[in-house]
């Protein structure tokens, strides 16, 4: 499939999962590569390293063996999926019976019966993605490969990495909505600790954020506590706590650990 038009649809319908579209780039690159025999496709975050067990492993293959390749390259920090995500480049090998660049990924991938492969990197917007070919037979897959692949794997990965800030974007919107939301009880309850222990209300928004982490619970679920209330039956925590939380020469820096009642 070398339309432009037709590779575009294929990677914009609802914004798909990354998994989702790794498995349809996938696909895509073993049919768009007559010469293979399967294809896989990875994608690593900027902010994780390419291989060792932190790194970010979304992998999707057409065929079971073809992933387990993929893995012993992400475990053993060696092949030329490691190759072209360290060099920018693509990487891969004419013929791995007479190649000994990678042994334990080359052992892997002979023992599958894969004698060539060819990986291309594309990266955008923070997001790192490999598409690697594999053939039966020994023989340069870069060339084949860097036609249709090469333009599939460009679009596959500006449309993933599009979704990703897309969904983190939903994420961030969800989160000030919440604050939004609980800032109404959140500023009722600064009002109620400002009265019962006389401080201002940067002193008393501190105190609550505090004791909300002393008692790991939701700053919004705290001040729903508080505001329920009315602070009866909390003054005591309330002053203990202010008082531990402003720590001078003769206080402790930190008091006793009181819950809240729920």
């Amino acid at each position: 499939m070398t339309d432009r038009t037709h590779i575009r649809a294929a990677f914009q319908p609802d914004a798909p999962s990354l998994g989702r579209g790794l498995a349809e780039l996938a696909e895509q690159a073993a049919a768009g590569t007559p010469e293979s025999c399967g294809a896989t496709a990875t994608a690593v975050l900027a902010e994780e390293p390419p291989g060792g067990v932190d790194a970010d492993r979304t992998t999707a293959a057409t065929h079971p063996d073809l992933s387990a390749l993929v893995s012993v390259q992400l475990r053993v920090g060696e092949g030329p999926i490691l190759a072209a995500l360290n060099s920018g480049r693509p990487a891969g090998a004419d013929d791995l019976l007479h190649d000994d660049r990678w042994p334990r990924y080359r052992a892997r991938a002979l023992d599958a019966g894969i004698r060539s492969s060819a990986t291309l990197p594309f990266a955008c917007d923070g997001l790192t993605v490999t598409v690697s070919v594999y053939g039966l037979r020994p023989g340069p897959l870069r060339r084949a490969a860097q036609g249709a692949t090469g333009l599939l794997g460009d679009l596959a990965t500006e449309s993933m990495a599009r979704d990703r800030l897309y969904r983190a974007a939903l994420v961030q919107v969800d989160q000030l909505d919440t604050a939004l939301r609980s800032r109404p009880v959140v500023d009722q309850a600064c009002g109620i600790v400002m009265y019962v222990l006389g401080c201002d209300p940067d002193q008393a928004f501190d105190l609550l954020r505090r004791l909300s982490q002393r008692t790991n619970r939701k700053l919004a679920e705290l001040a729903e506590t508080v505001v329920r209330t009315r602070g009866r039956g909390l003054e005591r925590n309330l002053i203990e706590f202010g008082r531990s939380a402003a720590p001078g020469p003769d206080r402790p820096a930190s008091g006793p650990d009181r819950d809240l009642p729920g």
